[in-house]
């Protein structure tokens, strides 16, 4: 089962790739002005373009395949997490490897889920690559052989805690993408460029703004959950809720950072920008509570395995 598993996270990033040069393709030919590329076609009068239009945007093609691959990808991905589950004989959670198995899972998901809604193809650069940075990571410096878990991570806990932790850790990349785009392309709007190079190639950025926010307004109540269920379960396993441990620090850190960024938006009236910087800070934050902590702090969630 361990070499299953090991087999299905390296055939997810085979596949991944993949579709990391298909949504490259699909980025490189949305700048093609539509006009010149797909007819009008009307029916009635003030009928907007048939299907057949939609279907000959410049990048559509390959963008799809690259939803295609990304799908597949995944399930390869969510294959090897299951298999490492089996092979220990208990939910892959217990390390970085097993979390970082499972955040990429996350992130994948997410940005998929979103994408059925919305066309983000746009954004599959970026979030295709966050996925396989976060494998590459884990397959080179934090793989570690299955094993049991240690007494404090046998609890129901570790399912709900770390999972929420996983969907938040998705979302946040998810508004850090939309952030990353409104900035280049708000940029190109005020010089008068936004008809050339990457801004060419984004929504405008009144909508990528309130993409950002409304990522980070839905994934904010899943965080506090999570900062939540772990001071409930620290309770259970170490006998208080909060004892300032490195990680604990750093989740209450990210929480008060978007937080603020909320609170910002809707009282001051914060947007572009302000706004910006405040989200790209927290998802800073995110990242060393994910990362740094790990790497270069000790505390009692140094069973992390790295």
């Amino acid at each position: 089962m361990a070499q299953l598993s090991n087999a299905a996270v390296y055939a997810a990033m085979l596949v991944y790739t993949l579709a990391l040069f298909a949504f490259a393709a699909s980025l490189a030919a949305r700048r093609v002005p539509l006009a010149a590329k797909q007819p009008v076609l009307v029916g009635a009068p003030g009928e907007e373009a048939s299907d057949a239009a939609v279907e000959d945007e410049p990048g559509r093609r390959s963008g799809n395949i690259a939803l295609s691959l990304t799908w597949l990808a995944t399930v390869l991905l969510i294959a090897g997490f299951v298999f490492r589950g089996m092979a220990a004989g208990r939910f892959p959670l217990g390390n970085m490897y097993e979390f970082s198995l499972g955040a990429a899972i996350a992130v994948a998901l997410v940005y998929l889920v979103a994408a059925s809604r919305s066309d983000l193809r746009w954004l599959g650069v970026w979030v295709v690559g966050a996925v396989l940075l976060t494998l590459g990571v884990a397959v080179t410096l934090l793989y570690t052989e299955s094993a049991q878990l240690v007494p404090a991570l046998k609890s129901w806990w570790l399912v709900i805690h770390v999972s929420a932790a996983a969907i938040s850790g998705g979302a946040f990349t998810l508004s850090a993408g939309f952030i990353g785009a409104y900035l280049i392309r708000q940029r190109a709007e005020d010089r008068g460029t936004s008809d050339r190079g990457l801004a060419s190639r984004l929504p405008d950025a009144e909508r990528l703004d309130a993409l950002a926010y409304r990522t980070i307004a839905f994934v904010f109540p899943i965080w506090t959950f999570a900062v939540i269920a772990g001071a409930i379960w620290a309770e259970n396993a170490w006998g208080r809720y909060w004892g300032w441990d490195p990680k604990e620090t750093w989740a209450f850190i990210t929480w008060v950072v978007y937080a603020g960024y909320l609170h910002a938006r809707s009282t001051a009236g914060w947007k572009g920008r302000k706004a910006a910087v405040i989200g790209l800070i927290g998802f800073a934050a995110f990242l060393i509570n994910y990362f740094g902590v790990n790497f270069f702090a000790s505390g009692l969630h140094s069973y992390s395995g790295v």
